[in-house]
This record gives C-alpha cells, sequence and structure tokens, in this order.
C-alpha cells in the first residue's frame, strides 16, 4: 500500500499503562523530576502531515522542562493495523506510563486500546463533522446556490473520512441546483488526488467547484497543465494550496479557497496533557482543537506563525507541508515542525 496519507490521524488517543497506574489516574503524587516513559504509536509515515506530527512530539519532548521528565521512544506500524496492535501490546506489558497514540483504524485497534483505556484515557482531536460542514458551505456560498461539483474524499471506511464527508453533503443536498456529479477517494495523498481528478475531468471536463480532502496544490497544477479554468476549490491546509491562495502580488495566483486544518501539534498537545495527568492533575478526557481555517481574507504570508502567519515561503517548507502546525498551547515554531528540534 503505497498511498501517504495525512487526515486520518487527527485523532488522538493518550492511554496510561501499568507501572504507573496511580499516578496517572491522579490518586498518587509523583515525587519531584520523576521521569516517565512515554512511547508514540505512529501508523502511516512518509506524509508531511505524520512527520510534522512526529517532529513536534520530539521536539516538544527535547524542550525544558520535558527534557528532564520524559523519555520519549517512537514506534512506526505504517499501514498494518496487527503491527500496531503488536506494538501497542509490547508497550502495555512493558509497563511505560503514558501511550500516544495515532490509530490506523476507527476500530481495529479497540480490544488492545480497551486494555489500555482501563488505566485512563484522553482524546485530542478537531470536530470532522464541522470540518465537512464548513467548507462545504463556503463552497455552495461561492458558487451561489448552483454548479456541478466533484469531491475527492480521504480514505475509505476511516471515520474522519465518512464524518466529513457525510457532513459536506448534507449541505450540498439542502441546494437542488448544486449537483454532486463524482465521488472519488484521493486517500488523502496529493498525487493520488490529482490523479482521481483528471479521471474526473475527462467524464465531466466542465466543473464548476472542488471539495477536497486534500490541499488544492495538486488540482490546480492540473487545471494549469490542462489549460483549464482556475475553479473555487475547497481543501486542506497544505502550504502549496494557501501560497496560490495569496494574491499575485504576493507571489500567489488569487485561487478562490477555503483552507482548513488538521493541526498537526496534536500530538505535542498530548504529550502535554499526558504529562500533566502523570503528575496528578485533572485533564479533560476529551479536547476538541479549535478548527483552523483561512480564506483569502485572512490569508498571512510570512515565517513566525506566533505573529500570524498561516503560509510560509515555498523557499522554506514543500508544498505539502501542512501550514497548520502552530499552536500558543504548544508554541513550538517552524523549525521544529521542519526538524524534530526545540
Amino acid at each position: 500500500m503505497a498511498y501517504r496519507v495525512s487526515a486520518l490521524l487527527i485523532t488522538l488517543l493518550i492511554t496510561f499503562s501499568g507501572i504507573r497506574e496511580a499516578s496517572a489516574t491522579g490518586t498518587d503524587k509523583p515525587h519531584a523530576q520523576k521521569v516517565y516513559q512515554i512511547d508514540l504509536s505512529m501508523s502511516y509515515v512518509g506524509n508531511d502531515w505524520q512527520q510534522e506530527a512526529e517532529n513536534l512530539v520530539k521536539a516538544l519532548a527535547l524542550t525544558a522542562p520535558y527534557n528532564k521528565i520524559v523519555t520519549l521512544k517512537v514506534y512506526i506500524a505504517g499501514t498494518s493495523a496487527t503491527r500496531q496492535i503488536q506494538q501497542l501490546d509490547s508497550m502495555i506489558n512493558a509497563g511505560v506510563d503514558a501511550i500516544l497514540v495515532f490509530p490506523i483504524s476507527p476500530t481495529a485497534l479497540n480490544s488492545t486500546i480497551t486494555s489500555a483505556c482501563a488505566r485512563g484515557a484522553y482524546n485530542v482531536h478537531i470536530n470532522q463533522t464541522q470540518a465537512g460542514r464548513v467548507t462545504g458551505q463556503w463552497l455552495a456560498n461561492e458558487l451561489h446556490g448552483h454548479g456541478d461539483i466533484a469531491m475527492i474524499t480521504g480514505v475509505p471506511g476511516t471515520s474522519v473520512d465518512t464524518q466529513r464527508t457525510a457532513a459536506a453533503l448534507a449541505v450540498f443536498h439542502r441546494d437542488p441546483k448544486i449537483h454532486v456529479v463524482a465521488s472519488v477517494p484521493g486517500m488523502w495523498d496529493q498525487a493520488v488526488g490529482k490523479t482521481a481528478l483528471a479521471q474526473i475531468y475527462a467524464s465531466h471536463p466542465h466543473l464548476d467547484g472542488l471539495w477536497m480532502q486534500v490541499g488544492c496544490y495538486s488540482a490546480v497544477l492540473l487545471e494549469q497543465q490542462s489549460h483549464k479554468p482556475i475553479i473555487p476549490c475547497a481543501g486542506e491546509s497544505s502550504n502549496g494550496h494557501r501560497f496560490f491562495m495569496l494574491p499575485k502580488a504576493q507571489g500567489g495566483i488569487g485561487l478562490r479557497s477555503i483552507s482548513y486544518g488538521s493541526p498537526p501539534y496534536s500530538g505535542a498537545l498530548a504529550l502535554k496533557l499526558a504529562v500533566s495527568a502523570l503528575q496528578g492533575h485533572t485533564v479533560p478526557k476529551l479536547t476538541i482543537l479549535p478548527l483552523p481555517v483561512v480564506t483569502n481574507a485572512n490569508i498571512k504570508l510570512g515565517t513566525d506563525p506566533a505573529k500570524g502567519a498561516n503560509v510560509f515561503p515555498p523557499k522554506l517548507v514543500p508544498p505539502g507541508f501542512f501550514a497548520d502546525f502552530y499552536s500558543p498551547q504548544v508554541g513550538l515554531g517552524l523549525h521544529a515542525a521542519l526538524t524534530g528540534k526545540p
């Protein structure tokens, strides 16, 4: 399986294992400077989102005070749910203090995670239904409730794809003059999405809008190469997509678009929450991250996200780089997202 997935990894679960169970449940205060063993379980590898998420966890673990109290180990499962289950079982049996999990499947890991969840579990993710609804509504408004659109969805069968797609379709179905003429899985991969869209254009050469569970960068490249009009596109937060949204004076093309994020900082925030819980503090069981939404009205080119930059110079980051990596709660900048070092 060769696709490079990003958005599947939004839902991040923190579980606590056995050897310091009392601390994990808040019933026993740890000694000062106790070092916690925290394992990070990744699934898909090789894509920009996953690499950023891993980098931010690593960078935070190297940042004070975590560099004194956390020992971090990273496991990569790839596309195999079986392998991730085996790795999780190994972590649980070893009695690590906490596990950060980017699940490969919404269901396959249930029995394994349940055994760890008995010690305490927390979830960190965006509202997937909101993501689909907001972007679908933007596109419907942009088309004034009339036109033919194509959808490039995510990985079939995942809860992320199901919730986003259903929410967008609910918006489109409210207006009988909006027609979804094609819907093809793009596997959350720029190259796969571009190929899928090319196949759609072969059958439907006159589309009015696009709704994509991947950045619109590949769609614009296809339209330029095919000498087609650049049409409105709702997509994710790849930097190449957002750079196209900039006005021509800043190097973009003024792409009419909405760009939403599945923030890669979720893993680093989960690390902070895990340490806080291990130290006996109360941590919410569910953390819903704010949905980062960028349109042509609020896009800002720069290098410092702490000062509002939400798109970065192409010479600094690749087109597939996910631009919504920053949160004041985590405080890590561009260098950390790119290198894994604070």
